[in-house]
């Protein structure tokens, strides 16, 4: 089955190459030189379906078509998140809003914070605020037996004081209603432009003391968002809070932006770019310094960049020695080492762990997920299910590879358990894609596709929380990567 076209956004590369290059004439000529040695290895049927079958053969070539500006423009664009299906057995919770001690309104509301990245978990049922019994703030001692009545089983209660010196000081305690215990609480300064943050990782407090398991309410997502029309598209890679909130744009662009991969210290991300609008280029770029590094340019494909743990390497897709493979790229020192050899297409590579990777190839006739070291070898088959399977992504711990599944009726978000081999489905769209775990490894994010444009969707391993993201202005939004917890 062919991968299609979003109808919002024509340059996103799913239909067939001869529809690409007509759109991008400028190039034509560069991108034909890169496209002519794979098409030149497949005929017939076969050549076919690798014109149509979508990222799992253009993660490459998508990324020698790309020209973006490197000078940033102001965001607006906030990703406004709704849960579309809820955990059955969420955890009722009392959140009182925040005493404050300062004069006029206080200069954050803490407490709706700490309860929509609650929510939004699906693990948990705030009460609502006109359903609180009392309104006790940091330092009281509550009433357990109320809040039984009410329905809870765990209260948060904090505040907020102007700080001696600048800022403010923020507090909470979380008490646990049936055992009638103080669970946890603590203090700490903040500025106003940190006062958000306190409130995610107060809600990573309460997630962890519950569940036991580490909140990933205080990370970022990156994203391309998509806006304008056809002829007059403008591209941006943007970092957001992971509630959609503070959206910053780090490059701008009139032309496709890909492949956003997170480095294992939460501060560098590699991308794709053609500025020279006749070579593809691999970048680096230092999100808090805002500078950026070539590191890679080799003739034909340089795509699809994934961080190594040790963030010192980058798997990469380049094809200058004829065919697309897979190499290791040592970033500070440029040192280059080929992993794959063969005559299929090798892309999208992804780190297994230190040693070994993930990859898809089309070798056995259609895309599927293969497994390698890193120091090259044979390479073993992953995944049987279905027809079509690439874009891997795999949770923190290694245990589990999500990817895009299809087998007849689209393409959603598969998953395989590495140790048992179970496959599952998790998702029920029919164009889902680019998947990424959270840092807890709890949720995934992907693209997918709402009322004719690009939007995100979020998904619980279980599949029992599901979560709709799109942009406020309308526009598109696509190729989601969620951060790993700062260093």
């Amino acid at each position: 089955m062919a991968r299609q076209t979003l109808d919002t956004d024509d340059l996103y590369f799913k239909a067939r190459m001869s529809e690409i290059l007509s759109r991008l004439p400028a190039v034509a000529v560069s991108a034909l030189a890169a496209v002519n040695p794979l098409s030149s290895r497949v005929s017939g049927t076969r050549q076919s379906a690798v014109r149509q079958r979508g990222r799992a053969v253009l993660g490459g070539v998508l990324s020698s078509l790309i020209l973006f500006g490197v000078l940033a423009a102001p965001a607006q664009a906030v990703i406004e998140i709704e849960i579309t299906q809820g955990g059955e057995n969420a955890i009722p919770i009392a959140i009182v809003p925040f005493g404050w001690t300062g004069s006029g309104e206080p200069p954050e509301d803490i407490a709706a914070i700490v309860d929509a990245d609650l929510q939004r978990s699906g693990n948990f049922s705030p009460l609502n605020r006109q359903d609180l019994v009392a309104n006790p703030v940091s330092g009281d001692v509550p009433r357990y037996a109320n809040w039984r009545l009410s329905g809870a089983d765990f209260l948060l209660i904090g505040g907020i004081k102007p700080a001696a010196a600048a800022g403010y000081v923020v507090e909470f305690q979380l008490y646990d209603i049936l055992q009638q215990s103080l669970m946890t609480g603590f203090s700490f300064q903040v500025t106003d432009q940190t006062l958000r943050s306190a409130a995610h990782q107060i809600s990573d407090e309460v997630y962890e003391e519950i569940l036991g398991i580490p909140g990933a309410f205080n990370t970022q997502i990156a994203f391309v968002s998509v806006s304008g029309v056809v002829g007059d598209r403008t591209y941006q890679l943007q970092l957001a809070d992971a509630d959609g909130e503070n959206p910053q744009a780090m490059l701008t662009s009139p032309r496709p932006i890909l492949s956003p991969a997170w480095a294992p210290d939460g501060v560098r991300i590699a991308y794709v770019s053609f500025e020279n609008r006749t070579q593809s280029a691999i970048y680096v770029q230092d999100r808090e310094k805002g500078s950026r590094v070539k590191v890679i340019s080799r003739a034909g494909i340089n795509g699809a960049p994934s961080w190594s743990p040790d963030g010192e390497r980058l798997a990469v897709t380049l094809s200058f020695e004829g065919n697309p493979d897979i190499y290791i790229l040592q970033v500070d020192s440029g040192q280059l080492r080929r992993v794959t050899d063969s005559d299929a297409i090798d892309t999208e590579a992804l780190w297994l762990d230190d040693d070994t990777l993930v990859f898809t190839s089309d070798r056995s006739g259609g895309p599927q997920l293969y497994q390698v070291s890193a120091r090259g070898g044979r390479a073993s088959r992953l995944t049987f299910e279905g027809k079509y399977n690439a874009s891997a992504t795999v949770s923190p711990d290694g245990s589990t590879v999500a990817f895009v599944h299809g087998a007849g009726t689209g393409f959603q978000i598969g998953m395989i358990d590495r140790s048992s081999g179970l496959f599952q489905t998790l998702t029920q769209g029919t164009l889902d894609e680019s998947p990424s775990f959270s840092p807890n490894g709890q949720m995934i994010i992907y693209a997918t596709e709402k009322n004719g444009r690009g939007t995100l969707g979020a998904v619980s391993l279980d599949g029992s929380v599901v979560q709709s993201l799109s942009l406020d202005d309308g526009g598109s939004v696509r190729e989601p990567a969620w951060s790993p917890y700062s260093k």
